[in-house]
């Protein structure tokens, strides 16, 4: 598989994967006292960054199954 190939598998999982993160960063910043806004901002950080991930995968030409759910 071609590294652009495989980047195009990773990519989607990362993106999900920082959005599981952002959500759960917004959980707990609400129990987060006076560090709730620095806990907020890393969230929105990881949402900032997917928008360079999506950017990349555009790019590459979009998602692509995991190779064992590919059809032959």
């Amino acid at each position: 598989m071609k590294e652009t190939d495989k980047l195009r598998v990773l990519l989607p999982h990362w993106i999900e994967h920082n959005e599981d993160h952002a959500n759960e960063f917004r959980d707990w910043a609400l129990q987060a006292g006076t560090a709730t806004d620095d806990i907020q901002a890393a969230a929105a950080a990881l949402l900032h960054a997917n928008e360079f991930l999506e950017s990349a995968l555009k790019k590459l030409g979009g998602a692509l199954p995991p190779p064992n759910l590919q059809e032959e």
